[in-house]
This record gives C-alpha cells, sequence and structure tokens, in this order.
C-alpha cells in the first residue's frame, strides 16, 4: 500500500524539535512497513522553499527515508486539484466567522496527487483532505 506524505508531516521531522517529531517519525515508520511512501513534486517545493530548504540535505534525507519524490502531475490531477479548490472556495464564501488559515492551490494538488498515485495520504491537515476529497483514505500522525 502506497501512501503519499504530505508536507507538515516531514516538516515537523525535519525540524527535529517539539512534540510533532517523534509522532511524525513513527507515523513515517508505519507507514513504511506496509508499503512504499511517495511525495508530491509540490511537496518537494514546499520543502525547499522553507527557510532550511537545501537541496542537498533534503535529496539526502528522502534517500535515507525511501520516499520517492513523484514528478509527474499529470491532467487528470490538476484537474481533481481544480475541482477540490474550486469547491473548497465556495465552501469557505457559505461559511460565516473565522475558519482558520486559508488553504493554498498546492494543498489540493498534494491531496489529488494521493488520490490518483496512493492509497493513502499522512498528513497532520486530515480534516482538510477530508473534505476535499471524501473518498481519500487520510490518516492523522496525531491519531494513531
Amino acid at each position: 500500500m502506497t501512501t503519499a506524505v504530505d508536507t507538515n508531516v516531514l516538516v515537523a521531522l525535519l525540524g527535529g524539535t517539539g512534540t510533532l517529531a517523534p509522532v511524525a517519525r513513527e507515523s513515517l515508520n508505519r507507514a513504511t512497513r506496509q508499503g512504499p511512501l511517495v511525495i508530491a513534486a509540490a511537496v518537494y517545493a514546499e520543502l525547499l522553499a522553507a527557510p532550511t530548504g537545501d537541496v542537498a540535505l533534503i535529496d539526502q534525507f528522502l534517500i535515507e527515508t525511501s520516499i520517492a519524490v513523484d514528478w509527474r502531475l499529470d491532467e487528470p490531477i490538476w484537474r481533481a486539484a481544480g475541482l477540490a479548490y474550486r469547491e473548497y472556495a465556495a465552501r469557505r464564501r457559505r461559511q460565516p466567522g473565522d475558519l482558520g488559515p486559508r488553504r493554498i492551490l498546492a494543498d489540493f494538488v498534494i491531496g489529488a496527487h494521493a488520490v490518483h498515485r496512493a492509497a493513502t495520504l499522512l498528513t497532520f491537515d486530515a480534516r482538510i483532505y477530508r473534505a476535499a476529497f471524501p473518498a481519500l483514505a487520510v490518516r492523522n500522525p496525531d491519531d494513531e
């Protein structure tokens, strides 16, 4: 069973501090025992865009953890991402009050990639992915 991994899980692990790092590490270890791990190209770009994003460090981490980068994001992924983002934006417009942080299109590309290329998505943002991609199996490391 292939598991797609969201950026926030890897950031928690690479940061190595706080309470989320050990949770992320254990969750990734558990997912590795169930099958291969993969990230969408958007996750790689988000890791690189972080203030501490270092190409050599990220590439070495991905090699050591056997996490593959899927650079191919073809038409079905882009269509699913655009449609899910459109629905998300419509839901936000209909709801009053503070809805928390806004999501960006990259989040929906990551979710659409998981729908098309993995059996499950590992993320700390399970709520948004479950709402946007109801058919996707989503796992939150905090819940494991």
